[in-house]
């Protein structure tokens, strides 16, 4: 059964940092590019992060410098390490497939505020 689950949002100060994680299941993990998708409140879903399989890595300018992500493909996870957060950051953040997606998951909620 495919299926991907995200975990470690949450209410976070400015400038703070979070790492987010995605453990997918019923894909061969290690062939797939991933990214990291968010939703904020009215807006429509964004792709901030992608990294392929070989690990190359690329960014939306607005989170650039301050997010990195990475994977673990024994894990079949993949992360997003956010520093600096800003309250624009605020979103309900999801990972998916960067190509032919897959069923979305549930997503992590980060919540940026003072």
């Amino acid at each position: 059964q495919v299926q991907l689950v995200e975990s470690g949002g949450g209410l976070v100060q400015p400038g703070g940092s979070l790492r987010l994680s995605c453990v997918a299941s019923g894909i061969i993990f290690s062939i797939n590019a991933m990214g990291w998708y968010r939703q904020a409140p009215g807006k429509q879903r964004e792709l901030v992060a992608s990294i392929s399989s070989g690990g190359s890595t690329s960014y939306v300018d607005s989170v650039k410098g301050r997010f990195t992500i990475f994977r673990d493909n024994a894990k079949n996870t993949v992360y997003l390490q956010m520093n600096s957060l800003k309250s624009d950051d605020t979103a309900v953040y999801y990972c998916n497939r960067l190509l032919n997606l897959l069923s979305w998951g549930q997503g992590t909620q980060v919540t940026v505020s003072s």
